[in-house]
């Protein structure tokens, strides 16, 4: 079976602890204490968007590629 692959931003939370999202899934976030939670938190996420496209009938959303470039100002 083909596996996705998806990239996701992840943020450092003013609270404490990281977000993340997954910007080829519009919608799709989640949280974690640590890295290895959000990590663990951003998959169940990711794997219930797909669950949740299949369910309806949907396709899955083409994935766009990013990069981070950094910028002075």
């Amino acid at each position: 079976m083909k596996k996705n692959v998806f990239e996701i931003l992840v943020h450092e939370a003013d609270e404490g602890g990281y977000w993340a999202e997954c910007p080829s899934l519009e919608g799709c976030y989640s949280q974690g204490e640590t890295l290895d939670e959000l990590q663990s938190n951003i998959k169940e996420a990711i794997e219930l968007y797909l669950d949740e496209l299949k369910t309806k009938n949907k396709r899955l959303p083409s994935s766009s590629r990013m990069f981070v470039m950094p910028i002075s100002v």
